[in-house]
């Protein structure tokens, strides 16, 4: 029950973006394509949300996986698709501009 309440509350241990990236983490984009057009992440993949589940066949499931978007809500609905459908290294990145940060 603490977990739980310290997963709501976020308390817990962070998760170092530049390290995963660095590291060769897939970033995935879940906005739309026109909203991907107008700006993201390098090295980033667009894989809209409507569309993600036809495409998880191109993301290899022992590579971890950070997913993101406008604000961070399409971003964690796209990441309990992904931990649903096996991949076990998935963390929520939220706003693609946050993570602009960690570009080289």
């Amino acid at each position: 029950m603490f977990d739980k309440i310290k997963k709501i509350l976020g308390i817990g241990p962070k998760v170092d973006f530049g390290e995963l990236i660095a590291n060769g983490a897939v970033i995935v984009d879940v906005r739309s394509s026109g909203e991907y057009s107008f700006g993201h992440l390098n090295k980033s993949v667009n894989m809209p949300l409507d569309t993600l589940k036809v495409k998880l066949g191109k993301l290899k499931k022992d590579t971890p996986v950070i997913t993101c978007c406008a604000s961070g809500m399409r971003s964690s609905m796209a990441k309990k698709i992904l931990l649903a459908n096996g991949f076990k290294q998935v963390h929520n990145g939220g706003s693609w501009f946050n993570l602009k940060r960690y570009e080289e």
